[in-house]
């Protein structure tokens, strides 16, 4: 009687896988697809039949570009689980490509060298005081950076809360790019008297005087890459100004913008410059 379940050598595995024998060491080393048995004295690996069902998915997920770690979480949800996950990832394999399509659309009219690149946003230059400002600095990694901000953001107006929340707008100071190759820094603040950030026993520091070149934004255009945009618009106006950058780019949110609709505007894109 056949066994309803045999054992297949990682040759014969590998052939009715259509995964090569490299892959499968990969996928052995990553927890995605183990052996069944590993012989103690010559190491050979060996698989049972029913792991073709998961090889083959490993196969497929692998065709859509799905980073290993991925790969290892889906095969270890329950089959039922499974297609959710796989659905998230896509959905934001999607977003991704839609975001990175407009930054290529953006590459295009920077490298065209055409004149006017930014002909809907207005440049405009304001003197700020001294600030006190509450501070939470980290190096974050781009796809944590949204929630990041959020959470930093959250425990400082946490703390704010019963002395009447924060005097003024809430800044991000990217001293850092924050993109697939580097993490900032990022700096959230929230701007506070002197009297209460000795209170607080949070960290805090002050933020000088300075002259900033800015730009104001809707909800809309805070998204992800449209926002770069910004950055390049005042970037490029003080070049052609010949306006000294004095300090890290920053994102100044004078606005409730959970509450805001897309066309409210919400947000300035500063860089700080020399006083003319």
């Amino acid at each position: 009687m056949d066994e309803p379940n045999p054992i297949l050598t990682i040759g014969v595995f590998a052939r009715r896988s259509r995964l090569s024998v490299k892959a499968l060491r990969i996928y052995e080393i990553h927890g995605i697809l183990r052996p069944d048995s590993i012989d103690e004295v010559n190491g050979y690996r060996r698989y049972r039949q029913s792991q073709l069902r998961d090889a083959r998915l490993v196969r497929m997920l692998r065709r859509l570009d799905m980073p290993l770690a991925d790969v290892a979480r889906v095969l270890a949800e329950p089959r039922a689980a499974r297609a959710g996950i796989v659905e998230q990832y896509w959905a934001a394999e999607v977003e991704r490509a839609a975001a990175q399509a407009k930054i290529a659309g953006l590459l295009h009219e920077v490298l065209s060298g055409g004149k006017e690149r930014y002909p809907m946003y207005t440049i405009n230059t304001r003197d700020v005081e001294e600030q006190t400002l509450l501070t939470e600095q980290r190096n974050v990694a781009i796809d944590g950076l949204t929630s990041w901000i959020a959470e930093a953001g959250g425990r400082q107006h946490s703390a704010l809360a019963a002395h009447g929340g924060p005097i003024g707008p809430a800044v991000i100071i990217y001293h850092g790019e924050v993109n697939e190759d580097s993490d900032g820094p990022v700096e959230v603040c929230s701007p506070v008297t002197d009297a209460l950030a000795a209170d607080l026993g949070l960290p805090y520091r002050t933020e000088p005087a300075h002259r900033e070149a800015y730009v104001r934004i809707t909800k809309a255009q805070v998204r992800f890459p449209d926002i770069l945009s910004a950055y390049d618009a005042v970037e490029s106006w003080a070049a052609e100004h010949g306006a000294q950058v004095t300090g890290a780019p920053r994102e100044v949110y004078f606005a409730d913008f959970m509450g805001a609709a897309d066309s409210d505007e919400v947000c300035d894109v500063a860089y700080p410059i020399a006083a003319s």
